[in-house]
């Protein structure tokens, strides 16, 4: 039976530390702030934002939430990013994406200044992630990933590690992240032939191919480790991963669950970043010295 990579007590501790440091902010007078930067809706984006709230609140970070309508025309959008750029008293700015269909993404999210950009979606953010130049955020899921490996003491180097999925928000940095941690990582998509062998070599496999279920026993091996980035629902409505967990638990060494696994670590990470920006622009303000 797999062990179980539970998020908890990782989010626990990444958001102890950066109490402590949000604390320390607030007694000199600096409050960390994230905006949430809502279009619509949408059920997802809706939940996270009340567990990201949460958890931003209990580490000493407040929240504005800005919800805009899902036919908020694009222009909008920039001068409401652009006011948050020069508001002193805003530290991060959390952007839900995707955006609705024929708004210019590459435009809207570069909108954002890279120092308040806590998930890492600006360009110049992105390059850091890639060049290891470390100019601005990476973004959180993928630090969620390789800090629940740091926590049960799996470390990447030297080891086989595949990523399933190539998007820039989680499948391509999460890749950069562990060949900077000296693994050997391949990176598969849907125009990989053969993914299920490939899958199965792997030491360390992430997942985050956007898909109910999409991998299961053909894609495991014993002694894997997991990390299963997906949200789904199933067929029946019911909360699921990207990995059949009933499937993985019988056959690999350890696997995050879902839920209970990545997402609470995602949103410690970006409280932590909140935290860190705050920290950054008042020293740079003079503030702290």
């Amino acid at each position: 039976m797999a062990k179980l990579l539970k998020g908890a007590p990782v989010a626990a501790t990444i958001s102890e530390a950066a109490a402590k440091k949000a604390d320390a902010l607030i007694k000199r007078g600096v409050f960390p702030t994230l905006a949430i930067v809502r279009l619509g809706e949408r059920p997802g984006d809706v939940s996270y934002e009340k567990g990201a709230t949460s958890r931003c609140e209990k580490t000493g970070v407040a929240v504005r939430h800005i919800a805009l309508p899902a036919d908020t025309p694009q222009e909008r959008l920039i001068e409401e990013i652009k006011t948050l750029n020069d508001d002193l008293t805003v530290h991060g700015v959390l952007l839900f994406r995707p955006l609705p269909a024929g708004m210019n993404d590459d435009a809207v999210r570069n909108t954002l200044s890279p120092e308040k950009d806590p998930d890492g979606i600006t360009d110049i953010a992105l390059a850091g992630v890639f060049t290891g130049a470390r100019t601005g955020f990476a973004p959180c899921t993928a630090v969620a990933c390789t800090e629940i490996l740091k926590h049960y003491g799996v470390d990447p180097k030297g080891k086989r590690a595949v990523v399933v999925g190539r998007s820039l928000v989680i499948g391509r940095p999460v890749a950069m992240m562990l060949l900077a941690a000296h693994a050997t990582v391949t990176i598969c998509h849907t125009r990989t032939e053969n993914m299920p062998a490939i899958c199965k070599d792997a030491d360390i496999l992430i997942v985050c191919a956007g898909r109910a279920n999409a991998v299961d026993g053909r894609y495991l091996s014993e002694g894997q480790v997991i990390i299963d980035v997906g949200v789904n629902e199933d067929e029946n409505g019911v909360l699921c991963g990207d990995v059949n967990l009933n499937e993985a638990v019988e056959i690999v060494g350890a696997i995050t669950p879902v839920p209970g696994g990545v997402g609470a670590v995602t949103s410690s990470i970006l409280a932590k970043h909140v935290v860190t920006a705050a920290k950054k622009a008042a020293e740079a303000e003079g503030v702290l010295i």
